[in-house]
Parts: C-alpha cells; structure tokens; sequence
C-alpha cells in the first residue's frame, strides 16, 4: 500500500533509525520528511499533509502531545485525512500502556523491529479502511474525523492523566496572585472572579469580566489545581469556566467560537473539544 509519513524526532540518529526499520517493514511508505522539534514537525505536516505521523514525546520547544493538538486544531479536513497517529516514545511498558488501549499506536524506544511490523499492520489496516468510505461528499467522512479527534482526546488526555495520577492531590485554588498589567503590583484575584485564562508568550493571562492580570505558572501545570467541572479546556492555549459561557457559533470555515458573560471577545474553540459544545 502506497502511503505518506512524517517523522518528528529531535535526536538525527533515532529518526534515521526508524525510517530504516519502517523501510524495512513498509517498503511501500515513502517518509516525506523528518522535522527535529515540535513546531517543524506541524509546520511541515500541514505543508505536505501526510497520512501518517511519527511524533516524538519528548521534543524541545513543542512536544509530541502538543504538536498533535495543535495539528487537531489547524488541519484542513476538507483537503485531507486527518492522519493516522503513532508517538514514539522511551516511557517503559506501563506507562505506555496509556496508549495501548487507544486505536493510535506507539514505537518504544529503541525501535525493536517486530512491534514496528504490528503497528505498521494496523496503519495498513486504518489506511484501507479510510479509502474504502464514501466520497468526501457524504456526511461519513465527518464522522470518520469525529472518531480520530476523540482518538487523540483519550490518548493526550490519558497521557496527562498518567502523570497526575503518580503526583499527590492537589486541592482547587481559591486565590491567584497575579501581576497587574503593568507588572508592579500583585494582586490576590479570587478564583471565582476568573472568566477564563489564556496561554500568551512566557506567561498566562488570568481574565475577569473587568480586569486582566498575568501570571507566569505554564496552563498545564495551572489545570491540575482548576475544578474540571467549573473550568473547561476549549483550546490548547485557553480554559474557560463553564457557567460564564453565553453562547458558541461555527463561521463558514467550520470553526467554532464562543462568548463569555462579561466578556466581548471570541473564543476560539479547538476541534478537540468541539464535542463539549453539541447540542444535547
């Protein structure tokens, strides 16, 4: 079977490794190319748009599970496939086993060339499937995509919950202290106050119906202390609380928004979360 492959790994010995073995064992698939960090490895995923994805945990700058939400987010579904995913990773078995219940595979490092022939039978086997559907005429395809993206939710999700089960309870936040736009002044901002907050550069911007503060803690750490129920991830970059949101639209393009009580902004939503937002 003819088919297309990325591989993003930021060590050249490892990637060339691996497009050897997957030479080995898919003669057919041709690696359109190789990217050493995050960042490349999306940017030239949407320039060549692969149907398949070898993504790197661990790379510097964006790692895998971020370069994968980001692709969910900007992937042109009307000209491609969402791609088959498979990360490659040096966790050792029982952490990886976070994947292994999902339909996206991984590669353990170093590659060992019989689990690379069953993973490339199962890509072999998705592939096929995804060219035997309807035309991209029909409403299937939609659904083909629904089915991926809930793939990559319950694998990023998973991974990040692996890691936060081994660390200890944290207790929800109650008060933030964040700097006032201009940096000199800490404020002790009630969580309640807290419309949503959004990932900016170096630091993360804490928004309430009237003010904006910042604050330098990364959102992946910041979440594990939010309330899921009262916080809501809609975007890699933005949590939103749940009871502060008026309504959301989808533009011409297909991508979805929403607007917060209090707020005047849109908010972009991420085809990853965009199932939260169905009607019921």
């Amino acid at each position: 079977m003819q088919a297309t492959a990325l591989i993003a790994e930021d060590e050249p010995l490892l990637a060339q490794a691996l497009k050897a073995e997957l030479a080995a064992a898919w003669p057919e698939l041709q690696v359109v190319a190789t990217a050493g960090d995050g960042r490349s490895a999306v940017r030239e995923a949407l320039r060549l748009l692969p149907q398949v994805l070898f993504f790197d945990i661990r790379m510097p700058g964006l790692d895998g599970l971020g370069a994968a939400a980001e692709l969910a987010d900007c992937w042109p579904a009307d000209e491609a496939p969402m791609p088959q995913l498979v990360f490659v990773t040096a966790y050792d078995e029982y952490a990886a086993r976070a994947f292994e219940a999902q339909a996206i595979d991984y590669v353990l490092k170093p590659v060992q060339p019989e689990r690379l022939r069953k993973t490339v039978g199962r890509l072999q086997q998705a592939l096929a499937a995804h060219a035997s559907s309807p035309s991209p005429s029909s409403p299937v395809p939609d659904e083909a995509l629904e089915r991926t993206l809930a793939q990559w939710r319950q694998v990023l999700g998973a991974a990040g919950g692996g890691a936060a089960a081994s660390a200890p309870a944290v207790a929800p936040l109650r008060i933030i202290a964040a700097s006032d736009a201009g940096g000199s002044t800490v404020r002790m901002v009630p969580i309640d106050e807290v419309l949503y907050f959004e990932a900016a550069d170096k630091y993360l911007r804490v928004l309430t119906a009237t003010h904006e503060y910042l604050i330098r803690t990364p959102l992946k750490q910041l979440l594990p202390q939010l309330d899921a129920d009262t916080f809501w991830q809609v975007h890699r970059a933005v949590v939103v609380r749940s009871a502060a949101i008026e309504s959301v639209h989808r533009d011409e393009a297909g991508k979805m928004h929403l607007t917060l009580r209090g707020r005047a902004e849109k908010i972009p939503v991420s085809r990853l979360y965009a199932h939260l937002f169905r009607a019921m």
